[in-house]
């Protein structure tokens, strides 16, 4: 994965180096969450997003099959897609949203953790 300036995460901008989990997070240590995978095409006219609401639908439909709440609304997300994605340097993108449930001893508290990741 290529590293970038800013990563969405928690619902703000921040520098890659400071994108970080506890170690504790019960999806590291269970693999419970979802993810759902982006792509973001540079075109004439900028950058456009494929079938962005489809894909946020899915991510909301599998976190709330998993009885998860993703903690933003889908336009929050879909913002955040469109923020980040503007902010691509070069080329294609997949902004790459995930979402965790807490710490291992703590699965009811839950975070959420977009991010975006250069391909």
């Amino acid at each position: 994965m290529q590293e970038l300036e800013k990563i969405w995460m928690n619902g703000e901008l921040i520098d890659w180096a400071d994108a970080k989990i506890h170690v504790g997070s019960h999806g590291l240590h269970y693999g419970s969450g979802v993810f759902e995978g982006i792509r973001a095409y540079e075109t004439p006219k900028g950058s456009a997003v494929f079938r962005l609401t489809d894909h946020l639908q899915r991510l909301n439909d599998s976190a709330r099959l998993l009885n998860m709440k993703l903690g933003y609304s889908l336009e929050e997300l879909r913002s955040a897609c469109m923020e980040l994605s503007a902010r691509t340097v070069c080329g294609s993108a997949t902004c790459g949203r995930s979402r965790s449930s807490g710490t291992a001893s703590s699965a009811s508290r839950r975070r959420g953790i977009p991010s975006m990741s250069r391909s």
